[in-house]
């Protein structure tokens, strides 16, 4: 999360607010009173009523259907423009429940509030993804030290591991195939990875005899390797 949030107050007026976005190129701002508890957000979906109904009054059929959009076309502070309660995850929320969060309600950033409601930062669809920028070195060497050590320590054909543009391949032959799916849920739960495939014993033994394996490296199913990482 962004911990650096900037905020409005219920009386902030609509243009500071058009103007705040603009300074700090957000596309939602949180309305926040007291000591900064968190009491709705105010996005550009709630600013742009104003603009949409300037041209003159809506027809009939309009007004019955967009009650809560004429009534923000006429709003004038934060308090009236802003979506109450406001959709918020705590500091300790997985990114995948943030994601999940930001998808059913459809927002691009949520608030990041503790457990008395009080703004602690923001989190938003960049934050999701940063942790996709990183290298794939990085990413085998903390696969190796995080992963495969603890699962497979002292092992005589040791698990190797390969990662291109984010995708993890884990190949060796192991002697407890139930680790098999542990190890893949465990790889894709470091930030970065994009997808885990595991290659089999048997491929390795026709690699290593020359023969090109015939099924290739084998995608572990969505069930074995989902994860959560904190926000």
């Amino acid at each position: 999360m962004t911990r650096a949030a900037v905020a409005v107050g219920r009386d902030t007026p609509f243009k500071d607010i058009v103007v705040l976005m603009h300074q700090w190129r957000v596309s939602a701002l949180p309305v926040v009173e007291g000591e900064g508890v968190v009491i709705g957000v105010v996005s550009e979906a709630d600013l742009l009523p104003k603009e949409e109904f300037r041209d003159g009054d809506p027809d009939r059929f309009t007004q019955l259907r967009r009650l809560a959009d004429l009534a923000k076309a006429g709003a004038r502070t934060a308090a009236e423009l802003m979506t109450s309660p406001a959709v918020t995850v705590g500091p300790g929320a997985t990114l995948a429940h943030a994601a999940r969060l930001m998808a059913g309600h459809g927002v691009k950033r949520l608030p990041v509030v503790d457990e008395a409601g009080l703004l602690r930062g923001i989190v938003s669809r960049a934050d999701l993804l940063k942790g996709f920028l990183r290298d794939d070195g990085e990413l085998v060497e903390e696969i190796r030290r995080d992963v495969v050590a603890p699962l497979f320590p002292g092992s005589a054909q040791p698990v190797r591991v390969e990662v291109s543009d984010g995708v993890v391949t884990l190949a060796g032959r192991v002697r407890d195939t139930s680790l098999v799916p542990v190890a893949a849920r465990l790889a894709r739960a470091v930030e970065g990875v994009v997808d885990v495939d595991w290659r089999t014993g048997d491929e390795e033994d026709r690699a290593a005899g020359g023969a090109a394996p015939t099924g290739g490296a084998a995608r572990v199913p969505a069930a074995w390797t989902g994860a959560d990482r904190d926000v």
